[in-house]
This record gives structure tokens, C-alpha cells and sequence, in this order.
């Protein structure tokens, strides 16, 4: 059956990058697996077991090799995917064959290997978030001072910045590293545990000695890349791991979010009819007399854009009654709309520069690396 006579997930066929797509398929799955129970042999080699060079240069060289016809095969006689590529593994090291799995149980290669591909699925999506923020910074950082329409209650209020509401995204996406960054390096090895976690099999196999299999432990670990092994298992390691790399995950998953001329042009003259009513006071008139003006033309313009869906003309009103001839000249001034954005721009530096350009520090070799995207 070829492959396209099976389902595929566009998940994968469509969004996921290569390194991802392969890291988390059975080749790698099954290549882990045989580097795993080469560092059980040699761990075991160097604490004394009878393992010989010659087994684990046998084995190192048959890493990649693998039989997948023959795997399928075998499991489809023993009904067990570990027993079969332990099958498929001998049969090209038939020197090897009694040394390997020594001890071990399934979830030896199984768990362990999971924790391996979680911790490399982070190490291929943190540089890429690093890469996002870091654009996303550039992107707030041009844009600093470019006024835009905000919103509460869906309804327009106040004036921000575009570097500003760029800022808010970006926070949320630094929460994102940050969670990730920690769920990354929260994560441990499975380790050297046995069939429920208790070690038996390798306390048998040592004797009696525990610290050996206290340093088998530690030694495979080290040699998977992970700096600690958690310290109780039962078969499997604790599940709430993955929950906590899957949460961390879906949050991510939910921050990624979207006008801008347009919405000022129709929102700005109400946001400004204060301001208008400020300099008409400095210019000597009644601010009630002022409102009440000011109120009635807004209501006439409300009126063309929310019912009409026209364009926003309270300044051509303003402009238009005699009553607002002293600002006239002053009318431009008023609504500018750098006026209304207060402090956006410092805010956006302060941020980006205690914040966001601090976080990326250790991404800075990967934030220019550029990939094709299939679709």
C-alpha cells in the first residue's frame, strides 16, 4: 500500500515544519529507542557487567539501520512493538543479542524516548517563537507612535498606539517562552527504574549494589542529555508531565491574534469633543453652553455613521456653526491624534528593552534563520 492510499494528517502533511514532521516519526522513534539501549550496555559495560567492546561497536554501528518490514513482521507474530525491534535489533547484531535490553523493561525505551522527543520539540519551537517575538518587537518598535483606535466593551473609547496594542501581543507570547522555557527545562529522564519503578531487575543484576544502580541510572541519563532522572517512577513516568508540556502548548496555541485609519477617522472627532470644549473655554466661552453644542452636532454625526454608515463629518459641523469661529485655526491641532495616546511610545521602548530584547538574548544566533513553509 503506497502512501497515498492511507490517511494523512494535514496537520502534518500541511503544517508542520520537517524537523518537527521527522522528530516526532518512527524513524527517529525507533533510532532513540536503539540509542537508549546502547547506553544501557554501555553504562552496564562500565559498572562491570559482562558486556564487551565488541557488542556496543556492534550495536553503535547498526544504529540507524533499521529493518522496518522485518519489525512489522515480528510484531505482528509477538504482538509487541518493543520485543519486535528488540528482534529486529539482534538479528543485525547477532553478537550483541544477549546483551541488549539487558535488564530493561518496555517503557525503558518507551517513556524515555517520549521525554527525548518532548525535550527536542522544544528545542525546534523555542527558536522559532524567539524568531516571531523578535519580529513582532521590530514591528512595535517602528510603529511606537502610529496612533490607533482602542476598544472597551467592543465599543470605541480612546486612542493607543499600534506599537502599543503590538505590545500586548508580544507580552503574551513572552509568557508563552517563558512558560515553555520552563516546562523545557523542567523536564527529566525517565531513567533506569525496571518494570514498576522499584529497580529490582538491576539490583538483582548487580548483586545487591545499590549504588551501581544508582550510577546506571545517573550514567544513561547523562548520556540521553538530561542533567536529572526524576526520582520515583512507577511503570510509567508521572502523566501530569505531559499534561503541563500540553497546556503550556495549547496557551500558546490560543495567543496568536489582527484595522487602523479607517476606525480613527470615524471615532476621532467624539473622542476629541472634550478637547474641542477645553480650547473653546481658554478662548472665553461657556463650557455648558459648549457641551450642549457639542452634543447635538455629535448626536447629527452619530447618526450619519452608525445609521447611515457614512463617514464621520462632526468637524465639517464644527467648522460649519459660527459659535466655534474663535478655535478654528487651532482645529487640526486638537485632533491630532498624537495628542490622545499618552505615554504608548515610552511604554513600548520601556517593554521592549526590559522585557522582550532580554528574552530573545539566547535565541540571538537563530532570530535570522529563514524556512520554507509547504502548503
Amino acid at each position: 500500500m503506497d502512501e497515498f492510499s492511507k490517511y494523512r494528517s494535514p496537520l502534518v502533511s500541511r503544517y508542520a515544519s520537517k524537523e518537527m514532521a521527522y522528530n516526532f516519526s518512527d524513524r527517529k522513534k525507533f533510532t532513540t529507542w536503539r540509542k537508549l539501549w546502547i547506553y544501557l550496555a554501555k553504562a552496564e559495560k562500565a559498572l562491570g557487567l559482562l558486556v564487551t567492546d565488541a557488542q556496543v561497536t556492534e550495536m553503535e554501528s547498526h544504529a540507524e539501520d533499521i529493518d522496518f518490514a522485518m519489525a512489522a513482521e515480528e510484531e505482528s507474530k509477538l504482538r509487541h512493538d518493543v520485543m519486535a525491534h528488540v528482534h529486529t535489533f539482534a538479528h543485525c547484531c547477532p553478537t550483541a543479542a544477549p546483551i541488549i535490553h539487558l535488564g530493561a523493561t518496555s517503557c525503558y525505551v518507551g517513556d524515555n524516548t517520549d521525554l527525548i522527543l518532548l525535550r527536542d520539540g522544544f528545542d525546534i519551537l523555542l527558536p522559532k517563537l524567539a524568531r516571531v517575538i523578535d519580529r513582532l518587537s521590530n514591528f512595535a518598535e517602528k510603529y511606537a507612535g502610529l496612533p490607533t483606535l482602542g476598544f472597551t466593551h467592543y465599543q470605541p473609547a480612546q486612542l493607543t498606539t499600534v506599537g502599543k496594542r503590538a505590545c500586548l501581543w508580544l507580552q503574551d507570547l513572552a509568557m508563552d517562552m517563558r512558560n515553555l522555557q520552563r516546562a523545557r527545562e523542567d523536564l527529566r529522564f525517565r531513567g533506569v527504574k525496571g518494570t514498576t519503578g522499584t529497580q529490582a531487575s538491576f539490583l538483582q543484576l548487580f548483586q545487591g549494589d545499590h549504588d551501581k544502580v544508582e550510577d546506571l541510572d545517573r550514567m544513561v541519563t547523562e548520556m540521553a542529555g538530561f542533567k536529572k532522572a526524576y526520582m520515583v517512577t512507577g511503570q510509567t513516568y508521572s502523566r501530569k508531565v505531559d499534561i503541563d508540556s500540553l497546556s503550556h502548548l495549547a496557551s500558546m496555541g490560543a495567543t496568536i491574534h489582527k484595522v487602523i485609519e479607517r476606525h480613527i477617522r470615524h471615532e476621532l472627532p467624539f473622542m476629541a469633543t472634550e478637547n474641542i470644549i477645553m480650547a473653546m473655554v481658554k478662548a472665553g466661552g461657556n463650557r455648558q453652553d459648549c457641551h450642549e453644542k457639542i452634543r447635538v452636532l455629535s448626536q447629527q454625526a452619530a447618526n450619519v455613521v452608525k445609521q447611515e454608515g457614512g463617514d464621520n463629518d462632526l468637524l465639517a459641523r464644527v467648522q460649519a456653526d459660527p459659535y466655534f469661529a474663535p478655535i478654528l485655526g487651532h482645529l487640526d491641532n486638537i485632533l491630532d491624534p498624537k495628542t490622545f495616546i499618552g505615554r504608548a511610545p515610552q511604554q513600548v521602548a520601556r517593554f521592549l528593552s526590559e522585557e522582550v530584547r532580554p528574552l530573545l538574548e539566547p535565541y540571538k544566533a537563530e532570530i535570522d534563520v529563514k524556512f520554507e513553509l509547504e502548503l
